[in-house]
């Protein structure tokens, strides 16, 4: 194998730049490294041509281990973005440099210049420099100096980045035809999806110095297995909502999750549509009669309005506003801020007509990814509230590196300072946190303005399943008995964007061995069972089902049935539950009392929300126990 690289890992202070990557490149193979700036697919170069060392992992080209060799005895070419052209020497002294330093004849420096300026176009230029000659030249000759000593492995980092586009596609069809003439193994890095499909034999997505997936470029562009390289390579729409009895349930939609899809039962899994693969037409199509199907075995979403369409020569890319379905999530595109309906984009050839004020959008296929790694974000206002574990927004982290330490899953600080100015100051302070044992998994950002913005933001940008939050985060409202709560956490329990646990302070607990889900009756509480459940689940937990009645009342059947119904659901996700029904002058009295009565670490209840707007809240049941409960509370969103 020309090219081994095993659990390869750098950092530069602090900072990860490459985590444990792993990959192995064929004889012959020309294989892509495609990430964003910053990715740290040019690192990866570098380590491997020794001109950085590494931290931890192993280089083997060629079955010999050089991870601590220098560079001239790894018998690499490398080839740079900005050429690397000696400027003061002609192209042939350039392309013989190579030879020369090691004492390679000139008669047989000479053949071999002559040979490599014909395999890169440029025979009859040799006695020109620098200065004399276009971008796409220079390159070759770089190109060519690499070439010159025959190199067992042939690295390039974003050798066309600089050049129009024009040159560009010429080079890039006369690299691939020298790589293929010479049959030496080749690893191109860059950021350009395009030049990725048009290169690799096979593509390797990096994202924050993670090798995500590797695949040839067919099978990654239509059969991605994460939700960063279903966004990253070619765009489209995806969307989540969870798993029921097998299918994913879109408003009056499903869809079957294929087995080969790990799932549990109230997951969230998400579906990947292209722009190609969506249609866009004037009437709406026939039913097909079965899950939401369309007469041709597609799927209808809806009838939208064209929110924006761009001419791209032989395609036009359509974007279609739809009304929002009930118990979706949208994660691409990125809808605006405040923006409710559903987003889908469409590529049609340019000629199509777009006629009428409403189109229907249809699917001819699409994609079910895995589920997203379990993600949580904790929302902090300014050092202080980050300074310690029993502080105000300690509490909060603490809560949150507690839980993630159970259930695996990472953990994203978002500190939102209402001056810009204060933004790099608080990044500062943040970071030093992170030198702190059991902080270095810890993901810091630090987002200036408002804090319900910012954190609507950043979930749309990234997937988080939970969102942990300090009663007490940010300026507190004056007066009223929700003096105890901020005004950010009164903002968000309003309208939850997703599940949020909110912590009153102090130090989390050691274990979390009993969860409290307080359920109503009806489609509402299926909701709270359902998160609930999923928390439980992962973190080895049993349930107290709670239901709270009027003194003096019993239950009616429907409330036993749904509890019923709801102890089953978790016994189906292997949850041990009980159910217990508490008489209690009030539903905030009785929850507040089964909190304090027994050994619960989380209660978690519905989004009830005020019946009015009262200065004093008197009637919001969640706001109410938020502010009594001796436990972190986890609202969960009501579900349409």
């Amino acid at each position: 194998m020309p090219i081994v690289i095993d659990r390869l890992s750098k950092r530069f202070g602090r900072q990860a730049v490459l985590d444990r990557v792993s990959l192995e490149v064929n004889d012959g193979e020309l294989f892509v490294l495609l990430g964003a700036s910053g990715s740290g697919k040019s690192t990866v170069l570098r380590l491997i041509a020794g001109l950085l060392p590494a931290d931890e992992g192993r280089i083997v080209l060629h079955d010999k281990d050089v991870t601590d060799l220098p560079p001239q005895q790894r018998g690499t070419g490398f080839v740079f973005q900005n050429y690397s052209i000696f400027r003061h020497m002609s192209v042939a002294d350039n392309i013989e440099f190579g030879l020369k330093i090691r004492r390679v004849t000139a008669e047989q420096r000479a053949k071999k210049r002559d040979e490599l300026l014909d395999l890169v176009g440029l025979m009859g230029l040799g006695g020109r420099y620098a200065d004399q000659l276009s971008g796409g030249q220079l390159q070759r000759v770089a190109l060519a100096r690499a070439l010159a000593y025959e190199p067992s492995v042939l690295l390039l980092d974003e050798p066309f980045g600089a050049l129009d586009v024009r040159i560009r596609g010429q080079l890039r069809r006369s690299l691939k035809e020298i790589q293929r003439r010479l049959n030496v193994a080749t690893i191109l890095v860059t950021h350009d999806q395009e030049e990725a499909f048009e290169l690799g034999d096979r593509i390797g997505v990096l994202e924050r110095g993670r090798l995500l997936e590797v695949g040839e470029p067919e099978s990654l562009y239509a059969r991605p297995k994460s939700l960063y390289v279903a966004s990253f390579l070619g765009g489209g729409t995806v969307l989540a909502a969870r798993a029921e009895a097998g299918r994913l349930r879109f408003g009056d939609l499903s869809f079957p999750i294929p087995e080969e899809v790990p799932h549990q039962e109230g997951d969230w899994v998400t579906i990947l549509t292209r722009p190609e693969q969506v249609r866009l037409t004037a009437q709406k199509p026939a039913s097909g009669g079965v899950g939401g199907a369309d007469a041709e075995g597609g799927a209808v979403l809806g009838a939208g309005s064209v929110a924006e369409q761009n001419f791209s020569g032989t395609h036009r890319r359509v974007r279609v506003r739809l009304e929002r379905l009930p118990g979706v999530r949208q994660l691409a595109p990125t809808p605006p801020f405040g923006e409710e309906g559903l987003l889908v984009d469409a590529l049609l050839p340019s000629e199509t007509p777009l006629n009428g004020d409403q189109l229907w959008v249809g699917l001819r296929g699409w994609h079910v990814l895995a589920p997203p790694p379990s993600r949580m974000l904790v929302h902090v206002t300014d050092a202080a509230d980050a300074g310690g574990d029993r502080g105000v927004g300690g509490g909060a982290l603490a809560m949150a590196r507690s839980l993630a330490g159970q259930i695996g899953s990472s953990v994203t600080l978002l500190a939102t300072p209402e001056r810009a100015e204060e933004a790099e100051t608080l990044r500062v302070a943040l970071e030093k946190r992170r030198a702190e044992p059991g902080m270095e998994r810890v993901e810091v950002k630090v987002r200036a303005g408002d804090a319900l913005r910012q954190i609507a933001l950043e979930q749309q940008e990234h997937f988080y399943e939970l969102l942990v939050l300090a009663v007490g985060d940010g300026a507190p409202p004056s007066g009223g008995l929700s003096h105890r709560v901020s005004r950010l956490a009164m903002r968000l329990l309003e309208q939850p964007p997703t599940p949020v646990l909110l912590v009153n302070g102090g130090a989390a607990p050691d274990a979390f061995e009993r969860i409290l889900i307080c359920t109503r009756a009806g489609e509402p509480g299926k909701s709270d069972v359902r998160v609930g459940g999923w928390l439980a689940r992962r973190l080895g937990a049993a349930v107290t089902l709670l239901y709270v009645t009027r003194e003096g009342e019993e239950p009616s059947e429907l409330v036993r049935g749904h509890l019923g119904h709801a102890a089953a659901t978790l016994r189906g996700l292997d949850v041990p539950a009980e159910v217990r029904f508490r008489p209690a002058p009030s539903p905030v009295e009785g929850i507040v009392e089964e909190a304090r009565s027994g050994d619960f670490a989380i209660t978690v209840l519905g989004s009830h929300g005020p019946q009015s707007r009262s200065a004093l809240a008197r009637d919001d049941v969640t706001l109410q126990v938020v502010t009594r409960a001796p436990t972190a509370v986890l609202v969960v969103p009501a579900e349409e």
